[in-house]
């Protein structure tokens, strides 16, 4: 169990805010995958559609 995975599971943190987390091509220094977001919040990860 990582870090995320507690902080989330005890509360620390939601959903919405654990998104800042991902790593993505807007985010490239983000500290964990689209998958592990998944995995840990049983929600996919949608990257926001650019306007």
């Amino acid at each position: 169990m990582n870090f995320w995975q507690i902080a989330f599971i005890s509360k620390w943190v939601t959903a919405a805010q654990l998104r800042i987390a991902v790593k993505t091509e807007a985010n490239p220094f983000g500290e964990i995958t689209p998958e592990q977001y998944k995995e840990i919040t049983k929600q996919d990860f949608e990257t926001q559609a650019k306007a």
